[in-house]
């Protein structure tokens, strides 16, 4: 009102204020200020309802995501503790290893609820990006040639990190297992999704990347086989030996701890070789998982034994190639001549030390 009824004052005083152009920069602003202010009425509502989608779609994709992960977390400990009732039973224990199941369900739940955590957080993230009304498709753009360019570079990574994830949803082998991975050969003390720890036979621990596995041979599923070959010689009573071994046999199995190592009686397969002075009599059995080396040596000091008692004689060892060549021609260990073995010979004489010049000159 007062701007209004005082032109002339309105004049004076914009004329005073340096740098403004009169009454129309009053009016601008107030034009400016009118604007503004509809703006923000025509779209406060619209602002509201986006911050409420926004604030919405974050409480359910966090509140999903903890439901996700904890229904993970409560069906691996579940299956846990249905492997630890197992492990208490008889028949479980041959055939449930706790340790192995539990790093296995570990695994598997880790790499569920990683997923599951991405692919919800990621999707909340898309969501709220397109409320806001950004354009997508640069950004969808950019992440491929980024994951691309990351494929590339740590395409190792990736190779072991798959690899080991299928090792470990196949169950190829697990914590206590005796494998033959190629690389190495040992017993598997920890399964990872990019390494496996094997302990070989003379105690070293073998770090073997997954993706560099291209086979596996598991010694330790199902069963085992015993194979023992025993070399006698060809003039004994072969009836009395194949006797002797299968009683050998027979009192193993009755004997602890090899009663529950071997799970079916040895068995005598009969000449596996026939020589002129030896022949070879091949003796199976089956064993537990991971037993077949012990239960091999403790047969073979059975067997030996047993033969001994029997009267029935082993072959002698075979010499080597060099140690039989040396028996058949005694002159073959002996040195070449030299003519270094001469005092009159040219050689020997060359090399007698030259006499002084005092004792020439006599």
């Amino acid at each position: 009102m007062f701007w209004s009824a005082s032109p002339v004052a309105a004049a004076h005083l914009s004329a005073a204020i340096p740098g403004s152009s009169g009454p129309t920069s009053l009016d601008d602003a107030t034009e400016d200020a009118t604007n503004a202010a509809g703006w923000v009425q025509e779209n406060w509502g619209t602002w509201l309802t986006s911050c409420l989608q926004i604030v919405l779609i974050l409480v359910i994709a966090v509140v999903l995501r903890h439901v996700i992960r904890r229904t993970i977390t409560k069906l691996i400990e579940r299956m846990n503790r249905t492997a630890a009732a197992a492990q208490g039973t008889a028949l479980g224990g041959l055939l449930v290893n706790a340790e192995r199941r539990r790093q296995r369900s570990e695994a598997i739940g880790s790499v569920l609820r990683s997923v599951a955590s991405f692919v919800i957080m990621g999707t909340a993230a898309l969501t709220v990006l397109s409320v806001l009304k950004i354009n997508l498709a640069p950004l969808l753009a950019s992440a491929g040639v980024a994951g691309v360019a990351i494929g590339f570079g740590a395409r190792n990574l990736v190779t072991d990190f798959l690899s080991g994830v299928f090792m470990i949803l196949e169950d190829q082998y697990g914590v206590g297992d005796e494998i033959d991975a190629g690389v190495a050969t040992g017993t598997v003390i920890e399964v990872g999704l990019r390494v496996t720890k094997l302990r070989g036979p003379n105690g070293a621990i073998w770090y073997i990347r997954n993706g560099e596995v291209k086979r596996i041979g598991n010694l330790s599923q199902g069963w085992s086989t015993a194979a023992v070959d025993v070399v006698i010689a060809a003039n004994q009573d072969l009836e009395r030996a194949r006797d002797t071994i299968t009683t050998a046999g027979q009192e193993m199995s009755k004997a602890e701890p090899w009663n529950e190592q071997l799970w079916e009686p040895v068995e005598v397969l009969g000449l596996s070789e026939v020589h002129l002075e030896t022949v070879t009599i091949s003796v199976s059995a089956k064993t537990m998982p991971g037993k077949a080396l012990g239960v091999e040596r403790e047969l073979r000091w059975r067997i030996k034994h047993a033969l001994d008692a029997a009267g029935v004689h082993l072959a002698p060892r075979p010499l080597p190639e060099d140690e039989v060549a040396e028996a058949n021609d005694p002159a073959a260990g002996m040195a070449a001549p030299s003519a270094l073995n001469n005092p009159l010979s040219p050689q020997s004489m060359a090399t007698n030390p030259i006499a002084s010049p005092s004792k020439l000159g006599k």
